[in-house]
């Protein structure tokens, strides 16, 4: 069974909330990782990796049904959603490229 638009809906609304807080964690770790206060820059890491695999669990979820051969709609807000996830995604990994080259010095 096909999914509904306002399931679908539901489902990238989750995945750009989870995306955005994750973003939001990891633009508070740059400007830790820029003060040296590397403690608190992990913790950021760290919360917004946790809130990428929520988003990403969503993402999963969609992908599976659609491998299962269930028929899956892409719309404008779905692939809002996914740019929300890799750009969240990039940043979480230049935050620990960052760290990791700030710790060094």
């Amino acid at each position: 069974m096909a999914m509904t638009k306002d399931e679908m809906a539901m489902i990238a609304m989750e995945i750009v909330a989870y995306a955005g807080d994750a973003r939001t964690k990891f633009l508070a770790a740059m400007e830790a990782i820029g003060d040296k206060d590397f403690a608190k820059a992990e913790a950021l890491i760290k919360e917004g990796d946790d809130l990428i695999l929520n988003a990403h669990n969503q993402q999963t979820e969609l992908i599976t049904k659609e491998a299962a051969g269930e028929e899956i709609e892409i719309g404008f807000l779905t692939v809002h959603a996914q740019d929300h996830l890799m750009t969240a995604m990039l940043l979480s990994d230049m935050d620990k490229r960052f760290l990791k080259m700030f710790k060094e010095k």
